[in-house]
């Protein structure tokens, strides 16, 4: 029993490594294709645009803030309680705005992301039309991205197809 459990065993492991071998791998550098793909970069810096523009927008609802409550500071003595009060909610009112308006743009699911995601989108496509279309012309098996979460701690030029994937996204 145990001779052909040791049998069945060296017989699978055996067939496994002969097809590992014939196994065709090549990665790519996505970092490096976006960072050399010039529709990228107007993509990222339409999204650098509208990013400036609200940091603006933020700053400005700040600073008004920040004006009226030293406003609102050097007066409250003098004022009476109902128009104390008042203030109070208004400034208050104001902080929970900036808070809105920054989640608004900024947070999970903000007009960041979905910007992000409506700019890049066709980008991503023609570069995962690219990659596909190099692992058809040189056969591979797998394209790994180098600059994922994928960690090479070795990995052979040879089989560095990010040039070939630029290529195809040029034609």
């Amino acid at each position: 029993m145990k001779k052909l459990s040791l049998l069945t065993l060296s017989f699978i492991l055996l067939t496994s490594t002969i097809s590992f071998a014939q196994l065709q791998i090549g990665y790519v550098d996505s970092d490096a294709i976006i960072e050399q793909l010039p529709d990228a970069q107007d993509a990222q810096k339409k999204i650098d645009a509208l990013v400036q523009e609200w940091k603006e927008e933020i700053q400005k609802m700040e600073r008004d803030l920040e004006t009226k409550t030293k406003d609102f500071d050097k007066r409250k003595l003098v004022m009476s309680d109902n128009k104390r009060i008042t203030i109070e909610k208004e400034l208050s009112k104001l902080e929970s705005d900036i808070k809105k308006y920054r989640d608004s743009k900024f947070g999970y699911k903000g007009e960041l992301y979905s910007k992000q995601e409506e700019i890049m989108k066709p980008i991503q496509n023609r570069i995962f039309t690219a990659i596909a279309e190099v692992a058809d012309d040189e056969e591979l098996d797998f394209i790994f991205d180098k600059s994922g979460d994928v960690m090479f701690l070795f990995a052979n030029e040879d089989y560095d197809v990010t040039t070939k994937v630029l290529i195809k996204l040029e034609q």
